[in-house]
């Protein structure tokens, strides 16, 4: 009796031993399917990104299916960013922030393609998303989950470059140039460049300032000597977008002493060229008013003598 006791103690313990390791072999292989299955999505602020979470095994049937998409990374007493119930769209639980921003693409769930199209990305959006998908058979298990990262970005405006005005020769004199640019995320890198050698030159200042709709603006300053060709170029990096937006500074000293800025002359020949064209047209109307009156008077002058003479012939017919 006590033999049979300790042998049902015995296997009772092996059984929970050999279910405690299948348990953990389970869980250790759902946490390789979710770091293979993690993937970096990065959306700008405004526009719709689509979160990635794609199953390539046996076929599924919706009326059978659970879909959850949630926010992993977050404690918020609301996690549901979009549910899935027997092939049905379920908002009885969803954020209010997600309220009618989020959609599945039907054509494709069949084939397992469970992506979601979030609408307007904001700066709130950011986080990482779990989709999970559940099949329910004799019970309800776990066939696939994936995580995405939502990264945002937002373009910065083209830099606005302003340098000093040297209206004589300041060679050697300490000169100020300024360069600002906003509207983007995340914060950016500022490098200001000699593009003479294309060295980079230290900052004097760096300024980066957020605002309320998370975007930031940038604005920095570069104190240098000044020389008789300047060329300064102020670039602003996007790390996240990978792009770089530049403005450049030249400079130039002519033959006679005098230094010009080449961006400014440009302009200013522009304007020239577009006055001088008008001029043209102007003066062009105004001898052909002239021409067209001088043969209008010659011809009415003609006329007055020709009736003249008429007039003076008649009677003498008479």
């Amino acid at each position: 009796m006590v033999e049979s006791t300790c042998g049902r103690i015995f296997l009772k313990r092996m059984t929970f031993f050999l279910n405690l390791t299948s348990l953990f072999f389970s869980l250790s292989f759902y946490l390789v399917v979710i770091a293979l299955e993690e993937k970096v999505i990065v959306s700008k602020l405004g526009d719709n990104a689509t979160l990635s979470c794609i199953y390539r095994g046996r076929e599924l049937y919706l009326k059978n299916l659970r879909v959850y998409w949630q926010i992993a990374d977050d404690q918020e007493e609301c996690s549901v960013v979009h549910a899935l119930i027997s092939g049905q769209d379920n908002e009885s639980e969803q954020c209010i922030h997600f309220k009618n921003r989020t959609q599945l693409f039907w054509d494709r769930l069949e084939n397992g393609d469970f992506s979601l199209l979030l609408l307007n990305v904001s700066q709130s959006d950011k986080h990482i998303y779990k989709c999970v998908v559940m099949q329910k058979t004799e019970y309800t298990k776990m066939v696939h989950q994936a995580e995405v990262v939502l990264s945002l970005a937002a373009s910065y405006s083209q830099p606005i470059l302003s340098g000093p005005i040297r209206n004589s020769d300041s060679t050697g004199e300490e000169v100020t140039f300024s360069c600002r640019s906003g509207n983007g995320y995340p914060e950016p890198n500022v490098y200001w460049i000699n593009k003479t050698d294309n060295s980079h030159l230290r900052p004097s200042e760096l300024k980066i300032t957020p605002h309320d709709d998370g975007t930031y603006s940038v604005f920095s300053t570069l104190k240098v000597k000044a020389t008789s060709n300047m060329q300064i170029e102020c670039s602003v990096e996007n790390k996240i977008l990978q792009e770089n937006l530049s403005a450049n500074y030249t400079q130039q000293k002519q033959n006679n002493g005098s230094s010009i800025e080449s961006h400014k002359n440009l302009e200013k020949n522009g304007r020239g060229a577009q006055a001088a064209g008008i001029i043209s047209v102007v003066i062009l109307i105004g001898l052909l008013a002239v021409l067209t009156c001088w043969l209008w008077r010659r011809r009415s002058s003609k006329l007055v003598s020709y009736t003249g003479n008429e007039a003076l012939y008649l009677p003498d017919q008479m």
